[in-house]
């Protein structure tokens, strides 16, 4: 068996990152830059008003009295410089005038015909927003493998960046197997159950920025089990769920073998979770997840996501983002193997307990669950108050 970190590793490093494409910016949510962006003019490109008001030069506020001439509007700026004692009405993002460097707000001038009076101090760049205030022109913006949220969408957009370059998204089929598995909707017969792995993992992959492809449910049979390996070309990533066991119905792996696929390790040191295991067969990388569905979605979080992120060349790929939280209860030794325990964090930032039921078929635990304690092989064991890492759901 292998440490959970030397899997990551060993899985990112099979990998290649994604060709790119172009979305619009209207589409570009969630997804993943793939190139740098680098500003090409200043913004604002010119000194402008935040305020609604008129452009007057500071030093000519002593005298409190203007003489108005014209105004200059948002997108259509006044190209004349302001000459002493005159006052440019100014609308908010308004070009100022050469000259001006204050502007005072429309709430605080009198104006009689062609003439403005305030009194307002002196107070030089007062409700002017400079050029290049909020970046410059050179400036780095966003940076390859950055994930485009809502406020960065629109930072791309205001650089004017149209079409923004981003990672293809992952194509990743989902298979699982077993006799004992039909699909939500359907009438169970008899013990069989719902397969509620492939749900599950379709929502984490699309949470990444993966589209999930389902190839179903593979049978009990070596023949069939070979059917749904084929039909995985064209994927970048296949996700197994179950059958790697050594029973008499588990196939999948010798048929896997036989296929020409290529083991890279088939046990991890990680509880639960210790029947994981990745291959390629051919150019196809292969991560085969348990068959119970807590230890299927545990090692998904471990190991699924690290892989999208490497194929989506995010460079904090293999980084899980631990965090660090205060135990209002203890917790027992623990075993040989690292350790995650469903647990419920009071707040975001607040102390952490593990919950009763570790089971690894106790899905309704996992729903309830909104972090995972990592617990190191033979850790001893921890008193409330204790710090340990916990790694966010």
């Amino acid at each position: 068996m292998i440490t959970v970190e030397e899997a990551r590793a060993q899985i990112a490093s099979a990998l290649t990152p994604l060709s790119s494409e172009t979305v619009s910016a209207a589409r570009a949510f969630g997804r993943t830059l793939a190139e740098d962006i680098v500003a090409d003019r200043n913004q604002p490109p010119s000194a402008v008003s935040a305020m609604d008001g008129y452009a007057v030069r500071s030093q000519d506020l002593k005298g409190g009295t203007f003489s108005l001439k014209g105004e200059s509007r948002a997108g259509t700026g006044l190209d004349t410089p302001i000459e002493p004692t005159q006052a440019v009405r100014v609308s908010t993002g308004a070009r100022i005038p050469e000259g001006a460097d204050q502007v005072v707000i429309q709430e605080n001038v009198e104006i009689n015909a062609d003439t403005l009076r305030t009194g307002d101090p002196a107070n030089p760049g007062r409700h002017v927003r400079p050029a290049g205030s909020d970046y410059e022109a050179g400036q780095h913006l966003l940076g390859a493998g950055t994930i485009l949220s809502p406020a960065k969408v629109s930072l791309a957009a205001a650089a004017g960046v149209g079409d923004i370059p981003v990672m293809r998204r992952p194509k990743v089929a989902i298979l699982a197997t077993g006799d004992e598995l039909v699909h939500a909707g359907e009438t169970p017969d008899g013990d069989q159950i719902f397969n509620s792995g492939t749900p599950g993992l379709s929502a984490l992959v699309f949470s990444i920025g993966g589209q999930p492809l389902s190839l179903g449910i593979a049978r009990d049979d070596p023949e069939d089990v070979r059917e749904a390996l084929a039909s995985a070309e064209g994927a970048d990533l296949l996700v197994t769920i179950g059958g790697a066991s050594v029973g008499d119905h588990d196939h999948l792996r010798r048929v896997f073998t036989e296929e020409g696929g290529q083991l890279v390790f088939e046990k991890v040191r990680v509880k639960p979770g210790k029947p994981a295991w990745f291959g390629k067969l051919g150019d196809l990388p292969v991560l085969g997840l348990p068959g119970n569905p807590v230890s299927a979605m545990v090692t998904a979080r471990l190991f699924l996501v690290p892989a999208l992120r490497t194929l989506l060349a995010q460079p904090t790929a293999l980084a899980l983002g631990f965090e660090t939280a205060v135990l209002s209860a203890p917790l027992a030794q623990n075993g040989d193997r690292e350790t995650y325990l469903r647990g419920i964090r009071d707040t975001a930032t607040g102390p952490v307990r593990a919950m009763d039921k570790q089971d690894s078929s106790h899905l309704a635990a996992l729903s309830e669950a909104n972090v995972l304690i990592r617990r190191l092989p033979d850790a001893p064991a921890a008193d409330a108050g204790t710090t340990v890492e916990v790694l966010p759901l």
